[in-house]
């Protein structure tokens, strides 16, 4: 019996086209080891075996009949359950959602049938994405598959601890601060943030639109690439898409220079620092230039980042009304606005909650200019230092997260604890800049990434960068 390895989506392709395993037989192995795992670490919302099996049987029969399949052919994959998957409940780990089946595809989801992709299920996420632990899923923390007692990371969580328990080979986030970065470090896999507007956002169920991106995890960084390639690219539907980005300019490491900002390192625990300068130092190694420099407008991305996220989340949920969309109570109640505000209070967790309010304390009449015309001044400055920064030098390294993963339940009734640990994932979401999590630590320890961020649509040069990571820190 061949052996299938759910953590090498690529040699699990070629095994598929050569016929050596059936598409049928990879997506069987996937779905048992989501069974034998996913009672321990809550990865999974929504299973949905039936559709799997039978989209793995079209594409045996399409590979019988010699047809042209797609590079991900035969891949069961994971998609985390803030994106739109017709005929799939699509909850965004709230109980507003709690049953509703979308009738469309996200862009992603289209172009990963059409790559031959097999989705197996929907992962689970803090509610609505506000949350960096999945602590504040409707439908419980997803554990973290290196120990059981700590956090997975969030919000997308749940495609980390799929992706790191070999569950499925490839897994869809989605990140607005960080989402995508934070749970690849803390379950030790591969996670990318993609240029804002290199991936369709259609059918993303939205929390804050100009800071939010689709990317993918894996456990290797090829295969992230694999998978980026398959979902990126302009989409009609999307007006912030890109239809003619720039051409990465021909890179090669000779002389490439990296710039480790030391406010990146303000507040990380040491055992943290250590294996984050082993990864830069392994750039060092196969040739590239490293210098620390100073970037003094990170000190106020943290606030500038979550006055403009709630105020965005404010006014996108504001939607779910009880009505149109979500969650609906019986009748009975006497005017329209009691209603409105039984549902959302029934509908929506602590956290959204706190978001709501403080998102529409911040767009009130008297505090816009206070608070949200400052965070998007800020925003620009921050902007500004980093294309200054990135004329000068190829790439921008540092921790991922400041800590390792932590203890279920260590954080969570302190906000300000839990906003604090995206310190370091949330530049790139103002910005705009692609951003990549690789992995650092060794064997016996806890998950800690690298994070490296490149200039726009220089994924590419991102994916060289944490290969030599990857490579180096194997041998």
């Amino acid at each position: 019996m061949v052996k299938i390895d759910l953590k090498n989506a690529k040699r699990l392709v070629g095994m598929v086209r050569a016929c050596e395993v059936s598409a049928v037989e990879v997506v069987e192995a996937s779905l048992s080891r989501i069974k034998k795992m996913d009672d321990k670490l809550n990865a999974f919302i929504t299973l949905c075996p039936e559709r799997a099996l039978s989209a793995a049987g079209e594409l045996d029969l399409k590979l019988k009949r010699g047809e042209q399949v797609g590079p991900l052919c035969g891949l069961p994959i994971a998609v985390k359950d803030v994106i739109s998957t017709a005929g799939i409940e699509t909850t965004c780990g709230s109980r507003m959602l709690k049953g509703y089946i979308p009738p469309y595809d996200a862009t992603v989801v289209v172009k990963l049938k059409e790559a031959g992709a097999i989705i197996v299920g929907k992962t689970n996420t803090d509610e609505f994405a506000m949350g960096s632990t999945t602590e504040f899923s409707a439908f419980g923390p997803t554990k973290n598959p290196y120990d059981l007692s700590r956090v997975a990371g969030g919000s997308s969580g749940g495609s980390g601890a799929a992706v790191a328990a070999g569950m499925v080979p490839l897994a869809l986030g989605s990140d607005t601060g960080g989402s995508v970065r934070c749970p690849a470090a803390f379950c030790g896999v591969v996670g990318l943030k993609p240029t804002y507007g290199s991936v369709s956002r259609y059918g993303l169920i939205s929390y804050a639109n100009s800071l939010e991106q689709i990317g993918p995890f894996a456990c290797n960084v090829d295969d992230c690439a694999l998978l980026y390639r398959c979902i990126s690219g302009w989409d009609p539907m999307d007006s912030t898409s890109y239809k003619d980005p720039p051409r990465e300019v021909s890179w090669t490491k000779k002389n490439a220079k990296v710039a480790v900002p030391k406010e990146f390192f303000n507040g990380v625990e040491k055992d943290v620092a250590r294996c984050v300068w082993r990864g830069i130092d392994a750039l060092n190694d196969d040739g590239f230039v490293i210098e620390e420099i100073s970037v003094k407008s990170l000190e106020y991305a943290l606030p500038a980042y979550y006055i403009i996220a709630m105020a965005e989340a404010s006014s996108n949920l504001a939607r779910f009304d009880g009505i149109r969309y979500g969650l609906h109570l019986k009748s009975g109640f006497r005017d329209w606005n009691t209603y409105f505000s039984r549902c959302r209070a029934e509908g929506f967790g602590p956290e959204v909650k706190r978001r709501i309010m403080l998102g529409t304390y911040i767009l009130s009449a008297g505090y816009y200019g206070a608070y949200y015309l400052k965070a998007q001044k800020i925003r620009s400055i921050i902007k500004s230092e980093f294309q200054q920064i990135f004329s000068q030098y190829d790439l921008v390294a540092g921790p991922t997260m400041p800590t390792p993963p932590f203890k279920i339940g260590e954080k969570v009734e302190d906000p300000l604890l839990m906003y604090l640990i995206d310190v370091n994932t949330v530049p790139p979401n103002l910005t705009g800049y692609p951003a990549i999590s690789v992995p650092v630590h060794r064997e016996d320890e806890l998950p800690v990434g690298l994070q490296l961020i490149a200039p726009y649509f220089c994924e590419e040069r991102l994916f060289r960068a944490a290969k030599i990571v990857e490579e180096n820190l194997r041998r």
